[in-house]
């Protein structure tokens, strides 16, 4: 059963993959904004999975996100995440980025409950 207050942690460090340089998203190497939301997501889905029925997981379906700091290249990132409301299936979470230097990051993450195979024929039928 899922209980508002469930916290996750994850931690990465920044390598050449993880920049904006790599991934596209700008010319620096430093954490890239899409290496930072993907760490969040992680964070809030491996949160509650441990805690779902067997068959079910969470699909991300809304993130706000404030990314307030740069992060340089081998500097370790670490999210926190808080689920912070249960309604029906819909899963609310607050996430908190930091580096070692401070905050990094802060957002907002919805995830709906979902029945995997029901989840994954649906996606496969949009493309034929």
């Amino acid at each position: 059963m899922l209980q508002v207050g469930t916290k996750g942690t994850q931690t990465i460090t920044v390598t050449p993959a993880l920049t904006a340089k790599e991934m596209g998203s700008g010319a620096l190497e430093v954490l890239a904004t899409p290496a930072m939301i993907a760490l969040m997501e992680k964070t809030a889905w491996t949160s509650v999975q441990p805690d779902l029925e067997e068959g079910w997981g969470t699909v991300g379906t809304r993130l706000e996100v404030d990314h307030l700091s740069a992060t340089p290249l081998g500097m370790e990132v670490t999210c926190e995440s808080v689920l912070t409301a249960v309604e029906g299936r819909k899963l609310t979470f607050s996430l908190t980025v930091r580096d070692q230097a401070g905050e990094v990051g802060r957002g907002t993450h919805e995830r709906f409950l979902v029945q995997n195979e029901k989840f994954q024929a649906k996606a496969n039928a949009k493309g034929k």
